[in-house]
């Protein structure tokens, strides 16, 4: 007994998951993992379409360097995109901020209108600033009028010829967000994993002795026999029968 017990102790101390065992109760509820993901993927999509406020953007474009250099050395390009770091950090600053706010009369903070404006570098010499708003046309507006102060502010600030501007932003009716239909397939996506999830749990859970496998999974004695359930189910019916033929024998 000493031995069969260490034999369970040891069985029970590693973990073995029945793969087969786990896609089989997948595709015995296949059914309700298909209706979470319509039923997720319906709500992510109708929220993202009535309830998220479209987003759209504008954008425009700044020359770095200055007619003073020449761009014909390494140096010359290391001039700029040190400038373009610097421009980043001047544009992002309170009082040219506000100074924008004020010239378009916005009911916002700089810290709000800070959060509306993305930089990014086009390349070493270009620089594009990026306004998002609910309104492509106050986007516009924006972007324009950020471009333009930053062009004085930072010639004023780092005495120097100001970064000329190459582009003005445009109204651009077409919205960056929501995207409605990868909000559709996430929803539907996770909708399916979460109820994977738990029947992956509960499978985990089941302690249950269902096979002959788990006889000997749970404790570690062989199966001499199988009792198949189709013939004791057929062995009841004839019982029963054979029963309502005795009875209705009787009657008569």
């Amino acid at each position: 007994m000493a031995k069969e017990q260490g034999q369970i102790t040891n069985k029970d101390d590693d973990i073995e998951i029945d793969l087969l065992g786990l896609l089989m109760a997948f595709r015995r509820r296949l059914w309700l993992i298909l209706l979470a993901a319509v039923v997720c993927g319906s709500l992510a999509g109708a929220y993202s379409k009535f309830v998220l406020i479209p987003q759209y953007t504008s954008s425009a474009m700044l020359y770095v360097l200055s007619k003073e250099t020449t761009l014909t050395s390494l140096a010359d390009l290391q001039i700029g995109s040190q400038l373009s770091e610097d421009y980043k950090v001047i544009i992002g600053t309170r009082p040219l901020l506000q100074e924008v706010i004020d010239r378009l009369g916005l009911d916002m903070s700089y810290r709000q209108l800070r959060s509306k404006i993305s930089i990014s570098d086009s390349s070493e010499r270009i620089m594009t600033l990026t306004v998002t708003d609910p309104d492509p046309q106050l986007a516009k507006l924006i972007v324009n009028q950020v471009a333009a102060t930053a062009s004085d502010y930072i010639g004023d600030i780092m005495e120097m010829v100001p970064p000329k501007i190459i582009e003005d932003g445009e109204v651009n009716f077409v919205p960056v967000s929501p995207n409605n239909k990868r909000n559709t397939l996430l929803g539907a996506m996770l909708g399916a994993v979460l109820v994977c999830g738990v029947i992956t749990v509960r499978f985990l859970m089941d302690d249950t002795v269902q096979t002959e496998e788990d006889v000997e999974r749970y404790l570690g004695i062989s199966v001499l026999a199988i009792v198949p359930e189709r013939a004791r189910t057929k062995d009841n019916k004839r019982k029963k029968a054979s029963r309502k033929a005795r009875k209705k024998g009787a009657r008569k």
